[in-house]
């Protein structure tokens, strides 16, 4: 019997608010998210019905792939668009996921280890495909800061393009910020645990308490190797589901910027100081948004 991922108290469906966005939408099929991260095993039959679309062979890998890359990317993917009985939670399976590998070696695939150079050309690629939002959980080398300044010009253009980046805060339990989390279009997820406090190992910093927001991603299971189910977490699985739950929004209101997306998300109308950022509750964002939209059209010269 495969795990009940949707009402479970280990779920982060309900912890996370999205009960009822989840019945309400699973996604419009014209939202592209952009999923930047290792090659997706797109045989496993949890996609069975997925909308998944990809730039190069690259970008996909075969059903009996089993290395780092491919399993992460395989587990991300898998919270966003499987099917919702396949044991995954496929938060939006409705929607067109288009996935983009940043491993273009055997020997990155293998370690699971990007380049900052490959992270900015794959940022725009995806931007320039039309993706609303891109979901990123990855582990950068050591970059220079020329490097640096690359990724800071690519996030600047996705940002013109009017995409909102969904990015992991890493797993190194480390008090840092980076060129990613500090940038005005990315929106940083640190996981939390069922106490209710960060996840130990994740990073966090003062750009992320103040940007970014967190999500319960204890116990969570997605798809992996071989056609099976692997547990998955840390704050992968967490921007995965904040992804999942922006979709979900942006879905049923296309027209919200990346700004009232951020802010909503984050739910807190005053400027934090800590270092720690506040939990997500997908449903009240939502039924915000909705609120401001509706007064909007409502108030709005004709």
């Amino acid at each position: 019997m495969k795990p009940d991922v949707y009402t479970s108290s280990r779920s982060p469906v309900p912890q996370a608010g999205l009960s009822r966005l989840m019945a309400r939408s699973a996604g419009a099929a014209d939202l592209k998210v952009g999923l930047l991260d290792g090659p997706v095993i797109v045989g496993h039959p949890g996609f069975s019905a997925a909308r998944i679309v990809w730039f190069s062979e690259g970008d996909v890998a075969e059903l009996s792939a089993c290395d780092v890359a491919a399993v992460h990317a395989t587990s991300t993917a898998g919270v966003l668009v499987a099917g919702r009985r396949s044991g995954a939670l496929g938060i939006c399976p409705g929607i067109t996921l288009v996935t983009r590998s940043v491993f273009r070696t055997p020997a990155a695939r293998s370690a699971g280890t990007t380049t900052w150079i490959e992270l900015a050309d794959a940022l725009m690629e995806l931007a320039d495909a039309g993706a609303r939002i891109v979901n990123m959980s990855l582990s950068l080398a050591t970059g220079t800061s020329k490097e640096h300044r690359a990724v800071q010009d690519a996030l600047d253009y996705v940002a013109a393009h009017g995409v909102l980046v969904v990015a992991a805060a890493g797993n190194e339990g480390a008090i840092d910020s980076t060129v990613v989390t500090r940038h005005r279009s990315v929106l940083p997820v640190v996981a939390y645990n069922l106490q209710g406090r960060p996840w130990r190992i994740s990073n966090i910093g003062r750009s992320i308490g103040q940007r970014g927001i967190g999500v319960v991603a204890d116990g969570l299971v997605s798809l992996g190797a071989h056609g099976m189910l692997r547990p998955f977490g840390g704050t992968s699985a967490a921007a995965a589901v904040v992804t999942g739950a922006v979709a979900l929004v942006l879905s049923e209101l296309p027209r919200t910027t990346p700004g009232e997306l951020i802010s909503a998300m984050k739910g807190v109308q005053t400027r934090r100081t800590s270092v720690i950022p506040p939990l997500m509750h997908a449903g009240c964002a939502f039924e915000t948004l909705l609120a401001s939209r509706s007064w909007q059209e409502r108030w709005s010269p004709h």
